[in-house]
């Protein structure tokens, strides 16, 4: 994947968060990963790539759909 696909996956991780008015921090314990974490990943600014679990965990926590996190890639 690209900067700007890692970019755009974490606009829809925040924007799916704020919708639930979750702060980072609520989001974070509710996924079980560190805020610094989420904020990277939300940042897109992660150089490792994020595994999918993980992507399965913070969906689980918004209660949606990970499916949502990689529309119009």
């Amino acid at each position: 994947m690209f900067e700007a696909e890692y970019i755009q996956i974490g606009c829809k991780v925040a924007y799916y968060r704020k919708m639930k008015k979750y702060t980072q921090k609520e989001l974070a314990i509710r996924a079980k990963i560190s805020v610094s974490y989420l904020s990277r990943i939300e940042r897109g600014a992660y150089k490792k790539g994020v595994p999918i679990s993980t992507f399965f965990q913070i969906a689980s926590a918004l209660d949606v759909h990970i499916s949502e996190f990689f529309k119009d890639l």
